[in-house]
């Protein structure tokens, strides 16, 4: 009995851990993000981890006030299906989020709380990632004047050394833009992991498989570098996105069933990584018998902007 109790105890926590794998740990300080979250929670990926920032604000004789020096972390919480933010800076003062993107409206929301501020009910802004990599963050607000209006928010210039934000008061068509607050992280990046690299490709992965089962053959050919290499076999190499969505589309009579590609290693090295594994999957061809198929692959990503995309492609059948 006691033997039993004993090996109870000993796997009890790591059924715990397995649970709870996306969660931060010591292995991974910031989290990881959950497969199973929608792939917008990878807008955030390249902010994961601790910046050294410089944030201006205004005073009330609208002057800016001198720089304050401060820290911001980001990091994967709810077992790696929404992400935390706090902000530390040196005069003391300290502020966080809660960001939670909502698949059914298309958008982020952003619940803010500060220590400067308490309050029972926390502010809201809400929006999206934009086709130019910006994420952008509204909340109504008026102007001192009564004009109806926006306070927005906008991350920027998104890279692996850190980010740019800015606060700012719009008018409904932000013609009028007003800013009122800026922080600087453009260089200050101190603490972050290959591991979130390493998760946004493998999210990339998921997408292009996922789209490859609807046939979203445009979804695919976005997965794919401008200048991207595909190299099927037998065939000559395929170059540049669109010739690469159109040979995609040569299968549009066959349906995909599944399709997954499970890693056995990534590599990161600046801006490229390479990526190889084995994939697998099945399909069907009108009323004939499904094909059950698998093989090993090759990618090699680039990084464009804050996206990690696909720049080689190659992959092989492994016989039945």
């Amino acid at each position: 009995m006691k033997t039993i109790a004993g090996i109870f105890l000993v796997i009890f926590p790591l059924l715990l851990n397995a649970q709870y794998s996306y969660e931060p740990s010591a292995a991974h300080p910031f989290g990881l993000p959950n497969p199973d979250a929608p792939k917008e929670l990878m807008d955030f990926a390249p902010l994961i981890g601790e910046c050294n920032c410089k944030s201006v604000t205004r005073k009330p004789d609208q002057t800016w006030a001198e720089p304050v020096d401060m820290v911001w972390r980001f990091k994967y919480i709810m077992n790696g299906l929404a992400i935390q933010d706090e902000t530390l800076k040196k005069d003391n003062t300290y502020a966080g989020s809660i960001r939670q993107f909502i698949p059914d409206s298309t958008r982020w929301y952003v619940h803010y709380y500060s220590s400067g501020f308490p309050t029972t009910v926390l502010p809201a802004w809400e929006g999206r990632k934009t086709k130019e990599g910006k994420i952008v963050l509204y909340r109504e607000q008026k102007a001192p004047n009564g004009m109806d209006g926006y306070y927005r928010l906008t991350f920027y210039d998104i890279n692996n050394k850190g980010f740019q934000w800015a606060g700012e008061w719009v008018d409904k068509t932000e013609s009028v833009v007003f800013p009122t607050w800026k922080i600087d992280c453009s260089n200050g990046k101190i603490a972050s992991s290959n591991q979130a690299e390493e998760d946004a490709i493998r999210v990339a992965s998921k997408a292009f498989s996922i789209a490859y089962v609807q046939q979203d053959f445009d979804s695919m050919a976005r997965l794919y570098t401008e200048d991207a290499k595909l190299m099927p076999l037998g065939v000559p190499i395929v170059e540049g996105r669109e010739a690469i969505k159109s040979r995609w589309e040569m299968g549009r009579e066959t349906r995909i069933l599944n399709h997954s590609m499970d890693a056995e290693e990534i590599q990161i090295v600046g801006d490229y990584a390479y990526d190889y594994g084995y994939y697998q999957g099945s399909s069907q061809k009108g009323n004939e018998p499904v094909a059950h198929w698998k093989g090993k692959y090759v990618v090699v990503w680039k990084k464009v902007g804050a996206e990690w995309k696909m720049y080689i492609d190659i992959w092989n059948r492994l016989k039945d």
